[in-house]
């Protein structure tokens, strides 16, 4: 027997996630429409959303996500790290090379777990919070990648965010509401058939662990 569910609940999250594919705002009139709910219903979901800070209306009357959000979003980060740390340390011993966890944050790639190895003399300094843009990077492009069906299994880069420094990464698939990737970074060579599997295999592994 399926499970008793909330649909005032379910309403106003689908409010949110329609708002957040919609940049440019919608009025309660096109919200209502793409929900195929009443526009009464509608007001009193914005209404409550509101009060939470979730939902925001601008000078125009347009409804867009709200700052309460990016609080719910900051409280999700920490277990994001503490799950992938440990993936990301064992990736980082066993190939000597600057492993880290990378989310999509809009159109950047926003660093959220960074693990140096511990037995190499140099290495590449990656620091956490650390931004660029989706476009750029073996973290950004791997990010990109895993929003096509067949895509590489990794992206590899060389000098795109710091000069001499060579990247790679891959996607982390099977996460609903997650677009992240798990690459490594140095100053060195790598083996690409070499490095890319265990690079993949980590982002399976994480993705496992948040599954």
């Amino acid at each position: 027997m399926p499970a008793e569910t909330s649909q005032t609940l379910d309403r106003g999250l689908r409010v949110l996630d329609v708002l957040a594919s919609s940049p440019g705002g919608l009025t309660v009139t096109e919200l209502a429409g793409r929900l195929a709910v009443n526009r009464t219903v509608v007001y009193r979901l914005v209404s409550t959303l509101e009060q939470h800070a979730l939902v925001r209306k601008d000078a125009r009357g347009r409804l867009h996500v709200g700052l309460g959000v990016l609080h719910l979003a900051s409280a999700v980060q920490p277990v994001l790290r503490d799950l992938a740390v440990p993936v990301l340390r064992a990736l980082a011993e066993r190939v000597g090379c600057t492993a880290h966890l990378t989310v999509a944050d809009g159109d950047e790639a926003l660093a959220l777990a960074v693990v140096e190895p511990s037995w190499t003399d140099f290495h590449v300094s990656y620091r956490v919070g650390s931004r660029h843009p989706l476009s750029q990077g073996a973290a950004g492009k791997a990010i990109l990648n895993g929003r096509e069906a067949d895509s590489p299994a990794y992206a590899v880069t060389a000098g795109e965010l710091q000069a001499g420094a060579r990247g790679l990464a891959a996607p982390v698939t099977g996460v609903d509401g997650l677009e992240a990737s798990v690459g490594i970074v140095t100053l060195g060579e790598f083996d690409v058939d070499t490095i890319g599997p265990l690079v993949a295999d980590a982002a399976a592994q994480v993705a496992a662990r948040l599954s």
